[in-house]
């Protein structure tokens, strides 16, 4: 069993910057322990893995995503460096892409600068209160305090394909401090089943910055989080806070030194939510 391993970097122009991403594409997905190999020995947050779902349609690929540490059932970064890369490879613009939980569709297109750039729209999304049990511990394992958050964007949690707990801080300087003990942090996330955690400062009604603890996939920050886009997509939906069409961006990485950026899209008659960004090739 053979395939072509890809390393990319996904939400920029800028192979320095973005988060890196694994794609595997191959005939047939290797066995669930060698993806799992994969993964680690590349070691990025997440790597994708790319082969025909059996359909004999263009453009139809299931796809299966791995971290370091274990098989996470969707990922938005590697689903977007995957569409770029298989419409590098003479695949259809339009793709459909079967998760462990759903069909995701992408959608290839040359962006203002000509570049490939990749949309997904997710499978239907939820939104719901956030347990104060989880809330009060991730505000303890980061330091905040309660007054420290948003008001007028009470935390929750959202699924757009996994789940992640939406907490937004009145100011930015509260996001710049982030940090946590990594074990308790994983054993919490573990407890929710969460994938990650979106912490987010609104900027202005149409931009956001955010970031991503990621202790259950063993690293510490994720640079660019299109899943938690697609959530918080979702749950600004929820809350009245955008109505379609409407569109706003998403600045991540920042911190790391790998600035991200997403653009999230509400469609009228859509339950998916969009997150469209750049993917590029990371040189070896």
């Amino acid at each position: 069993m053979s395939g072509t391993l890809l390393r990319l970097a996904a939400f920029t122009t800028d192979p320095a910057g973005g988060n890196p991403a694994g794609v595997w594409i191959g005939d047939v997905l290797p066995p669930a322990e060698e993806m799992k190999r994969i993964a680690a020995d590349v070691g990025y947050s997440e790597t994708a893995f790319l082969a025909p779902d059996g359909s004999g349609e263009p453009g139809r690929f299931r796809v299966r995503y791995f971290s370091p540490l274990a098989e996470v059932a969707f990922c938005g970064h590697a689903t977007i460096a995957g569409g770029v890369a298989l419409a590098e490879r003479g695949e259809p613009a339009n793709l459909a892409l079967t998760t462990n939980d759903g069909v995701v569709d992408v959608a290839i297109d040359a962006g203002p600068d000509r570049r490939p750039r990749a949309t997904l729209t997710s499978i239907e999304p939820w939104v719901r209160e956030a347990p104060d049990a989880l809330v009060d511990g991730v505000l303890t394992l980061l330091g905040w305090r309660l007054d420290e958050l948003d008001p007028d964007l009470p935390p929750a949690l959202a699924y757009a394909g996994v789940k992640h707990p939406i907490i937004a801080v009145r100011d930015l300087e509260t996001l710049g401090r982030m940090s946590y003990d990594f074990d308790p942090m994983q054993r919490l996330m573990l407890d929710h089943d969460l994938t990650t955690i979106q912490l987010i400062w609104r900027e202005s009604p149409t931009r956001f910055r955010a970031r991503d603890p990621f202790a259950v996939g063993g690293v510490v920050e994720d640079p660019a989080t299109g899943a938690a886009a697609a959530a918080l997509g979702a749950y600004l939906r929820e809350r009245g806070e955008i109505t379609a069409p409407a569109t706003f961006e998403i600045a991540q990485g920042v911190e790391m030194g790998r600035p991200s950026l997403l653009t999230v899209s509400i469609v009228p008659g859509e339950a998916g939510v969009r997150v469209s960004g750049n993917a590029v090739p990371i040189p070896a």
